[in-house]
């Protein structure tokens, strides 16, 4: 089983991150938004074309943009099924001229994730997938495989990390995993690649205790839901993408869907 819009999904990802491209590692000029997070033509670019090619390929679903998300509360709870894009997810990332940005697409209805894209425009793999359906990683000749998480680690525990996001409340869960699982290994990454890993089997869990918005963690979460994992907020409920009057996710764990430390996880997050 698939969806209809998955390909041409696929497609516009990838010709997102072909419009990125001229401008990565470029002296490309950084403004600052009204929020302090940055934005340059990159993500400009990559927010038009996704636009514009989503509204051709179905007119009748709106587009939530993180470039174009002026939108208020009352049009958008009127949504039943919308498309939420982040068209440079990891500008930081891209600006220093790090490979770790991606393109995100996901499609939304009633508030849960059909299926996800995440593409990387800096080697051309895109992930994809939604929990109806499964998950794959295609390079960037085509060739796709079948991802699934990993219900035990090869060797060390393998907790994914923000490199540039953290907090007090994050280090005392990672003390209380050393205590479960002894030393951990950490994975640090840019952007929806977190998930992304949980998703392809790299990596066990990925707690994730500071803010992100809507944008950032919907079309990786389609991804690792397919692959048989999935993103709960602190009290073991999935996280869901309805409506809300700010587009900022609770705190969220990220992990196998079967893991039989779930509950220990969740109880570690509540201290």
């Amino acid at each position: 089983m698939s969806h209809p819009y998955l390909a041409p999904v696929i497609d516009l990802v990838r010709k997102a991150g072909q419009a990125i491209l001229p401008h990565w590692r470029t002296d490309v000029q950084v403004h600052e938004k009204a929020d302090a997070s940055p934005v340059t033509a990159a993500d400009m670019a990559a927010h038009h074309l996704l636009a514009d090619g989503l509204r051709g390929l179905d007119a009748a679903i709106p587009v939530l943009s993180e470039e174009d998300c002026e939108l208020g509360l009352g049009e958008r709870s009127a949504w039943t099924r919308w498309w939420l894009v982040d068209p440079l997810d990891g500008t930081k990332e891209f600006i220093a001229g790090s490979e770790e940005f991606t393109v995100n697409v996901a499609l939304i209805e009633q508030g849960r994730v059909l299926f996800g894209v995440v593409g990387i425009p800096a080697n051309g793999r895109c992930y994809y997938g939604g929990a109806d359906f499964g998950a794959w990683r295609a390079e960037a000749d085509g060739a796709a495989q079948p991802l699934r998480v990993r219900q035990h680690p090869a060797e060390g525990f393998t907790v994914v990390a923000s490199r540039r996001h953290s907090s007090p409340a994050q280090e005392h869960l990672l003390d209380g995993l050393r205590q479960r699982f002894g030393e951990l290994v950490l994975a640090n990454v840019g952007s929806s690649l977190k998930l992304c890993l949980l998703a392809e089997g790299a990596a066990d869990c990925y707690p994730r205790l500071a803010p992100t918005s809507q944008w950032d963690t919907a079309a990786a979460q389609g991804v690792l839901e397919g692959a048989g994992g999935e993103v709960l907020d602190v009290a073991g409920a999935v996280l869901t993408y309805e409506a809300r009057e700010s587009y900022l996710n609770p705190s969220f764990l990220a992990l196998p869907r079967n893991a039989e430390w779930r509950d220990e996880l969740i109880g570690l997050a509540n201290r």
